[in-house]
């Protein structure tokens, strides 16, 4: 390989929202918490951000043209989706994307569907903007987490005005199939519904035998009510950089977005686009590798969750996000349980599962195998007691 993903790098005291925050700043803590990996992003990017810092001056910028070409190209490349430029719309982050979709789309006495669990940041957004929200659970079909067509067709109404859409899905691990993503359209269709997708996770494909399709691409019909969610940041390790993108082909559609944006968000920075842009046009060869990484880590994950009572994992098709189900394993309060061992997870119950916990695997092999083991003592042990 030509990049180590297995050199593990302090993040101790650099003002680490991931471990430096709270709890998780204890010393022994592992945080395996919120999706940020602790892998030293590309090479290439390093190098343009030092480029552009070595100009020095960070004044008012705006997107690059080139950046806009190598989008349209990536999207046709993978995808064979054709956008034009004109349907960007520049933003410092994903939640804040979401967050201008309810309040350009929705008004208090709306309400907005979402299938649960999911990236808890999709449960607050509609409150932010004082509407209701329907949670539509997902159900396990064949050992892999799916949205329940059945109960969305008898939940969604005329007041439904948006669905926040997930997919690759945050936390299960999904990736919608091409008639699941048709079916659940038709839906929104039928019922006049908007559909705002987050697919910030759609680089990160751990299932070789399965590939990514933004609901968008799918017709002209489809995107006309969709608002397509995308960023290099989970994808190359630069999230703290505050670079994404939405994707809106409908011009009134893209009107209304903006005029919800006037004023409240400010434009991406410009190390951020620089990064974005390093990211897109060099880092696939790095992006190869870590995806290797990372299905090897998950094999790991699964060889300990087998071994442990109780415990259960469905099918993993992307992400870097383990969704592990603890239900049955007689632990009452898992995320205590695991902290007083020093392991941090995330708790299922802030993304609308309770009986499970997130576990964030995008870091090095030795990370995650003294997490892994602490985490397999404890229960062994609980069980020597029982």
């Amino acid at each position: 390989m030509k990049y180590n993903f297995d050199t593990y790098i302090n993040r101790k005291k650099t003002d680490c929202f991931k471990w430096d925050f709270g709890k998780y700043s204890k010393p022994g803590m592992i945080p395996m918490w919120v999706a940020d990996m602790d892998f030293c992003s590309p090479p290439e990017i390093l190098e343009a951000l030092h480029r552009r810092i070595d100009h020095g001056i960070f004044g008012y910028t705006f997107q690059p043209a080139e950046l806009v070409e190598v989008v349209i190209e990536r999207l046709k490349r993978l995808y064979n989706w054709d956008i034009e430029s004109e349907w960007l719309v520049w933003l410092p982050g994903l939640v804040t994307g979401f967050n201008v979709a309810c309040r350009a789309f929705a008004s208090e006495n709306d309400n907005i569907a979402t299938a649960i669990p999911v990236y808890y940041p999709f449960l607050q957004a509609p409150r932010n903007n004082n509407q209701s929200i329907i949670k539509i659970p997902v159900i396990k079909e064949n050992n892999r987490w799916t949205l329940d067509f059945e109960l969305i067709e008898n939940l969604v109404s005329r007041k439904t005005k948006m669905f926040l859409f997930c997919n690759p899905h945050n936390p299960g691990g999904t990736m919608f199939a091409k008639d699941e993503l048709l079916k659940f359209a038709d839906i929104c269709e039928r019922n006049d519904i908007i559909i705002c997708s987050d697919e910030i996770h759609c680089d990160l494909i751990l299932d070789k035998t399965k590939s990514h399709i933004p609901i968008a691409s799918l017709s002209p019909d489809i995107a006309k009510r969709t608002i397509t969610l995308m960023a290099p940041s989970k994808t190359f390790n630069i999230a703290g950089l505050g670079c994404s993108f939405a994707i809106i082909s409908d011009k009134k559609l893209r009107a209304e977005y903006i005029a919800a944006m006037a004023g409240l968000v400010p434009h991406a920075n410009i190390l951020g686009y620089t990064a974005a842009l390093a990211a897109y046009k060099h880092g696939d060869e790095w992006l190869a590798e870590l995806l290797d990484y990372l299905r090897e880590n998950f094999k790991l994950i699964q060889e300990y969750v087998d071994k442990m009572p109780g415990f259960s994992i469905s099918k993993h098709e992307a992400t870097y996000l383990a969704w592990i189900d603890v239900s049955k394993s007689g632990i009452k309060n898992p995320v205590k349980f695991f902290e007083n061992v020093g392991v941090g997870f995330s708790n299922g119950a802030s993304f609308g599962g309770r009986g499970f916990i997130r576990m964030n695997f995008g870091c090095p092999r030795s990370v995650l195998k003294e997490a892994l083991e602490r985490a397999y003592n404890a229960v062994s042990k609980m069980h020597l007691v029982f």
